[in-house]
């Protein structure tokens, strides 16, 4: 369904009215809205599983988001709290104001375009639920609070993918020591990691990996 672009919001809330059993659902966030959450959460439908939702913009500034209330995910949850929610995000930077403001049960996290240091601070603070985080990029400014803060507030957190980012070896190893072996994948680019005072990048192999109790190497970017 997020693919279909026939499909209307009143479309997708007359289908979960009708699929009781429905368990799995992927949507573009356009059609997300607290009366479908509210409707997937009454007691005539079955526990959902997996929701997809990709958040999308294609020009900057041409597309409004609106916020889904706290009571509408909450509600959910409590319906079906081992769902699987999934947000892929193709936003432009000044287009994360309505998003992780209050807390959010996504699970899986994934960011295609660049990011702010201050939306994925607010992700460490609104995401307890949080399994995986991939950042696809975020400029030239250190993620070393952020990081911290999300391995101490995302206790679920099991995966993490960084990209174009900066992260200083000291607060990488923090990360890594605060998540301890849970960190299940660990897929970190070379030139993400920044040498500092405490830690260079041969020192960071053995200290990340003796945390992580397993042999770990940084991701090289290939030569060719």
């Amino acid at each position: 369904m997020s693919s279909c672009p026939h499909v209307s919001p009143a479309g997708i809330l007359c289908v979960a009215d009708q699929c009781h059993g429905l368990r799995e659902l992927a949507l573009n966030y356009y059609l997300l809205s607290d009366e479908l959450l509210l409707a997937l959460s009454s007691e005539k439908h079955v526990r959902l599983e997996h929701l997809r939702i990709d958040v999308v913009s294609e020009n900057p500034g041409q597309t409004h988001f609106h916020a889904i209330q706290k009571s509408s995910w909450d509600a959910l949850i409590k319906h079906s709290p081992k769902v699987n929610l999934v947000m892929y995000f193709f936003l432009y930077e000044e287009e994360f104001d309505p998003f992780f403001c209050y807390e959010t049960p996504v699970t899986h996290l994934y960011f295609g375009r660049s990011v702010s240091k201050e939306v994925l601070g607010r992700v460490g603070m609104t995401c307890p639920r949080l399994v995986e985080l991939v950042v696809c990029a975020n400029g030239l400014r250190p993620l070393d609070e952020e990081l911290i803060r999300i391995a101490e507030r995302c206790k679920s957190l099991t995966a993490i993918g960084l990209g174009e980012c900066e992260v200083s070896c000291s607060a990488f190893v923090e990360f890594v020591k605060l998540c301890g072996g849970r960190l299940s994948q660990l897929s970190i680019m070379e030139e993400v990691l920044i040498p500092d005072q405490k830690f260079n990048l041969e020192q960071i192999h053995w200290e990340v990996s003796k945390h992580l109790g397993r042999v770990w190497f940084p991701d090289m970017m290939p030569t060719w």
